[in-house]
């Protein structure tokens, strides 16, 4: 029993009795809303370093406080941390953000030294300002720490992680320009960051690849309003579009709370019916073949041309799209 990790998690049930077995003082910390190893933290943590991540877990879930000794001995010994397996603190860490306190946790986790260790990405962030004409709620970790505490409950792994990940580009792009603070290029360089994390961390190709279309469009709701038809049916229907609606939604909402880009795309998606979204190709490139163009790298220009003139409303029928092709794309 005293080799259990913290008081909470050490009592018994008696199946004869019923009666519970409190030998480490586990009611008392739960009535006072505590997180406390049981024993000396040093030993407990020693066991496994990966208690050090599950401590701060409980304590942002349940909103605990972590007694003063077991904090100590977390910050002395954050470094250790590394000696994790990286999936065992991938899922820790996914946990904190889905469980519905990730701010909190990732309070603690900057208090106890662990987010340095774990995620220096994102201590970075702190202390970069932002132009406050667009982010008047202060610097980028300031604003990330907003949109974590915004996530839906339910949250999706990777739209949590897209939330945590989605400036972490700022911090290396940093400059302050005569009109303003920007932070030219942030997108490019948060996705290649966040890959990097992603890879570190061992994250699926799949989870991987979502989280990295998350980083990668953040952006573009900026420009919805002024989009083409084409450009804006395929934005809509990327996979998983309600994650980065979503995610525009919150960090909107933890910046300037300017929702009318957002209000835009679902007024715009609601009035799109699934045929005019995707609809089916008007030819393919067997078409092209008997039309007399020689297969190559061109047809995807060819085809991709029809689509937009499809979705734009221009092109309705195959003979329609094979005059466009003639009249375009000379073969």
């Amino acid at each position: 029993m005293e080799r259990r990790d913290f008081s909470i998690n050490g009592l018994l049930l008696d199946p004869i009795t019923n009666e519970v077995l409190d030998f480490v003082g586990g009611r008392r910390d739960l009535d006072a809303h505590i997180i406390r190893t049981i024993g000396d933290p040093g030993l407990r943590f020693s066991e496994d370093k990966l208690r050090m991540l599950r401590a701060v877990r409980f304590a942002a879930r349940f909103d605990y406080q972590i007694e003063p000794e077991t904090s100590r001995a977390i910050r002395k010994l954050s470094q250790h941390i590394h000696q994790v397996s990286r999936e065992r603190v991938r899922d820790e860490l996914t946990k904190m953000l889905t469980e519905g306190q990730a701010r909190r946790a990732f309070l603690l986790l900057d208090e106890t030294g662990l987010l340095h260790e774990v995620l220096p990405e994102i201590s970075a962030m702190k202390g970069v300002e932002q132009p406050p004409q667009f982010h008047p709620e202060g610097d980028v970790f300031v604003h990330t720490l907003l949109l974590l505490d915004k996530l839906p409950q339910p949250c999706p792994a990777t739209l949590a992680w897209g939330a945590l990940l989605h400036d972490v580009g700022k911090p290396p792009t940093f400059r302050v320009a005569p009109d303003r603070i920007r932070f030219d290029g942030h997108v490019e360089v948060g996705v290649k960051m966040a890959e990097q994390i992603c890879r570190r961390l061992r994250f699926s190709n799949h989870d991987t690849e979502q989280i990295l279309a998350l980083v990668s469009n953040h952006m573009r709701f900026a420009d919805v309003q002024r989009m083409k038809e084409s450009t804006l049916k395929k934005f809509i229907r990327m996979p998983r579009f309600e994650e980065h609606l979503e995610l525009h939604r919150i960090d909107c909402q933890a910046s300037h709370g300017d929702l009318t880009s957002y209000n835009f795309t679902r007024e715009k998606m609601a009035a799109l019916p699934p045929e005019a979204v995707r609809p089916p190709a008007l030819i393919d490139g067997n078409d092209l073949i008997a039309a007399g163009y020689v297969p190559g790298p061109r047809f995807k220009e060819i085809l991709g041309a029809v689509e937009d003139g499809q979705l734009e409303g221009r092109l309705g029928s195959k003979e329609e799209a094979l005059e466009f092709v003639r009249g375009q794309f000379p073969s």
